[in-house]
């Protein structure tokens, strides 16, 4: 049996940091401490140890949608990016609203042996926002956060009815907030860019009244309820006061939203085209101070991969997203000014929790522990080039960019999935 060792790195877990070695042997941490011997020594000087990212929100798109990406290939690239779980969206074809998709999914991922995929149920059948998906059903076969992403719930009543269930079942709704009557034909913010380019605008009051309205549902069952990709600085302020009132909501934002403004869109290039859009200078400051100050739990990827074909369609054609999985670190290294201990508790210990899956992620890195590990220097730089991504898509909006921070390994069950920066499988 294979003893590894990763050796004279700084380990950063809930308990802060500290310099040491961590052994490990059948797929767990057996010993933590220094000078430790093995029989594969890494070499980790320099670099930062930390429990595995987890993602609470990737486009897998399988089944349905493989053109653009398969499990597979998504979850190298988490891999290639410092993920050890990756929690699939249902916005798929079939969606994810029976036991035989979730199913489905879940081998997928363990066929592919790179990260655990973790499905998301569908709060509603097809996504179509008319009736309730059979929650108990899926919540009994283990699904433990339930969202419509793409789609925001917008019957008030069935939401309700939703809280009421997940409440008694004890699982999380993750919430897509867009209330669709005002965003209809938009494809950025509203602002002063899209007047001048004649654009249709995305106004900041359809996110912000179904935080608000989900809000308030939570405060009247005690549901708990995740805020997806927030964009605007009021989404931001609703949440710090709805978690100083105590209740139960969390909140993630993408790197994306923390890096790039409205402007992007003035080229029309459709790569920079997102639900929910990018949005002001403004916004970016209150995202970044919300992640600083606790606000934001989780810093989530929305990774979205798309074909050529499609993202070559006119802006009001082309469907909306950008890859993140592979940028995510460096993105928020080069964007926010964060210590590690909180970067990693953003990527990797609070989605984990709010993911249900902290059992076996984003754990304290000490014996026993299930080794979903990464290994990352955080001042090393390197540029993103579209055709060294292990995804199957290309729509990244950074190519050409300098990052700083690169993953070194990612282990998976104690397996190396990424090393010295490449995949293994």
């Amino acid at each position: 049996m294979t003893r590894i060792v990763l050796q004279g790195g700084t380990i950063v877990d809930s308990r802060g940091e500290y310099d040491g070695d961590v052994a490990i042997e059948n797929g767990r941490v057996v010993e933590v401490g220094e000078n430790l011997r093995g029989d594969d020594v890494i070499d980790a000087t320099g670099c930062i140890v930390a429990p595995g990212f987890v993602d609470l929100h990737a486009h897998l798109r399988e089944p349905g949608k493989e053109e653009a990406e398969t499990i597979e290939t998504g979850s190298r690239a988490g891999a290639k990016g410092g993920y050890t779980a990756l929690v699939a969206m249902p916005n798929t074809d079939p969606p994810q609203d029976s036991v035989a998709v979730i199913d489905f999914v879940r081998e997928q991922g363990k066929r592919a042996g790179l990260v655990e995929v973790v499905p998301s149920g569908c709060i509603t059948l097809g996504r179509r926002g008319e009736a309730l998906a059979p929650m108990a059903e899926l919540a009994a076969a283990g699904v433990r956060i339930f969202t419509d992403d793409g789609s925001g719930v917008q019957d008030e009543l069935l939401m309700r009815r939703a809280m009421e269930y997940g409440k008694g079942l004890g699982i999380t709704l993750a919430q897509h907030c867009e209330v669709a009557s005002l965003t209809k034909g938009a494809v950025m913010n509203e602002c002063q860019c899209c007047t001048s380019l004649g654009l249709p605008g995305w106004p900041s009051i359809a996110e912000e009244l179904m935080v608000y309205r989900d809000i308030e549902l939570a405060r009247l069952t005690g549901a708990r309820v995740h805020f997806l990709h927030l964009s605007t600085a009021r989404s931001v302020e609703l949440v710090r006061a709805a978690k100083h009132d105590g209740l139960p909501v969390t909140a993630e934002v993408t790197p994306h939203h923390l890096s790039l403004d409205e402007t992007r869109l003035t080229t029309f290039d459709t790569v920079y085209k997102v639900n929910p859009p990018l949005r002001s200078p403004r916004d970016i400051a209150a995202l970044r101070a919300g992640v600083l100050d606790g606000t934001i739990d989780a810093l989530a990827t929305d990774h979205a991969p798309h074909p050529r074909r499609d993202k070559e369609l006119a802006l009001d054609q082309a469907p909306p997203g950008m890859l993140g999985l592979e940028t995510a670190l460096g993105v928020a290294l080069g964007v926010l000014q964060i210590d590690v201990a909180h970067l990693v508790r953003v990527m990797s210990i609070n989605p984990a929790r709010i993911a249900g899956i902290e059992d076996r992620h984003g754990r304290d890195i000490e014996p026993g522990a299930p080794a979903n590990l990464v290994v990352f220097d955080p001042h090393a730089t390197w540029q993103v080039v579209p055709e060294a991504l292990a995804s199957k898509s290309r729509n990244t909006p950074y190519v050409g960019m300098t990052m700083r921070g690169r993953v070194r390994h990612t282990l998976f069950n104690g397996a190396f999935t990424v090393r010295d920066g490449e995949a293994q499988r």
